[in-house]
């Protein structure tokens, strides 16, 4: 099998990853991700769809990630896992699907407009 890559994005968090046959080792930004996501309910998202599809040990996984922070940086991460996984076989997408991993969530922060301290909250006001 060659090498499968797949977009993943969250927030402002970018994720590209590089799926190929392996042992299961999970290397983001050239580190390993239990060492680049110290928190443990972070790490549970980046191989949540692996642990779904039960093919942990099957495929090394490459990840560049930038922007955003580390919840948006792992969201990114599974969902280019997801679609990777998807690519290599079609099987594991009612799986996947019925988690919402292949779903791209779209909130994002909203902008600061013109005569606001931030998006939608006013100065205070005062009558007299």
């Amino acid at each position: 099998m060659e090498m499968i890559n797949a977009t993943g994005r969250r927030k402002t968090a970018v994720a590209r990853v590089y799926v190929r046959q392996g042992s299961g080792n999970i290397q983001v930004n050239g580190r390993d991700y239990k060492q680049y996501f110290p928190v443990v309910h972070v790490q549970g998202k980046v191989v949540d769809p692996l642990l779904t599809v039960e093919v942990q040990t099957l495929y090394d996984i490459n990840v560049n990630v930038k922007g955003g922070g580390i919840k948006g940086q792992a969201e990114a991460v599974r969902l280019g896992i997801s679609r990777a996984l998807v690519r290599i076989n079609g099987d594991f997408r009612p799986a996947l699907k019925a988690k919402k991993y292949l779903t791209r969530d779209p909130r994002a922060v909203e902008r600061k407009k013109y005569g606001k301290p931030k998006a939608r909250r006013s100065f205070q006001f005062s009558k007299r």
